[in-house]
């Protein structure tokens, strides 16, 4: 995989960190196309001009009760950022971060630093409504619905974040969250990457069903919409089924009776798309 871009975390506030209101992340210029590759679960490949992100990173066949059902992707090379939604063990998983070459500085959401800096990494905290620069890209953090703790072991609790990447094409990385009417502060995004199941047969609070997700997309207005958060990880104990491989396309049947004017596409675990601005 080639390195398209490389480079720190920088930003006018002397933390790298600048607050921004909501909407589109700024006015720059349109960058002309967005690489996005869905490696599984939620973890993508954002390639956005010279900036290389990666969400989320699980990259190894299992976690504890969890199995891996595609081939174990081959790490990322050239990430410029990491960017962690919240602290759950299938959202931020250490040994994935230490496979990732040069180890790319960790954005996770405020009160996860401690833990991460422990783990020899290097952080950037962000809260809800700050704004930080990576190899030209800004990366916004905004709500998110979800718990914050880190389980089943005691540990850090820090809020949840989505973020929005831009300069355009914006892209919208949900990470773990429940549908909430502010979503609509958020619209247009050029790209929504929002969960629509998740590695079991039922979904606990702060998830979106498939159902759920459609809904978000009307409130978001994406031009492309991505499912995530489904088909790559199950418990050991249960049997692939409908609920493993169906919420996409229940997603892509939903999403045409409610936001018709969106493109969804389905991408399977190692597949790509690109959106221009």
């Amino acid at each position: 995989m080639a390195i398209l871009g490389s480079g720190g975390v920088t930003g006018n506030h002397p933390a790298g960190v600048m607050r921004r209101p909501p909407g589109r992340p700024d006015d720059r210029p349109a960058i002309a196309t967005c690489r996005i590759t869905y490696v599984g679960h939620a973890t993508l490949l954002i390639e956005l001009g010279s900036a290389r992100l990666l969400t989320d990173p699980v990259l190894r066949p299992r976690m504890a009760h969890l199995r891996r059902h595609p081939d174990t992707p081959v790490p990322p090379a050239g990430v410029d950022a990491v960017l962690i939604s919240h602290l759950h063990g299938d959202h931020l998983d250490l040994p994935s971060l230490r496979l990732l070459d040069h180890r790319p500085p960790v954005i996770a959401p405020r009160g996860a630093g401690a833990f991460l800096k422990r783990a020899g990494l290097e952080v950037r905290e962000l809260g809800e409504g700050e704004s930080t620069e990576v190899a030209g890209a800004e990366i916004r953090a905004v709500r998110a619905l979800h718990d914050a703790r880190r389980r089943p072991w005691l540990g850090p609790t820090a809020d949840p974040l989505g973020f929005v990447i831009g300069p355009r094409p914006s892209v919208y990385f949900a990470g773990d969250t429940d549908l909430f009417d502010a979503m609509a502060e958020l619209a247009p995004v050029d790209v929504a990457l929002l969960p629509v199941a998740g590695w079991g047969p039922r979904l606990g609070p702060g998830h979106m069903t498939a159902e759920r997700a459609a809904r978000a997309a009307a409130l978001l207005r994406p031009h492309v919409a991505i499912p995530i958060h489904w088909g790559t990880f199950h418990p050991a104990y249960a049997r692939r089924g409908a609920w493993f491989s169906d919420p996409p396309l229940e997603f892509a049947a939903q999403v045409a009776a409610v936001a018709p004017s969106v493109d969804v596409r389905v991408l399977m675990p190692g597949e790509s798309t690109s959106v221009s601005a």
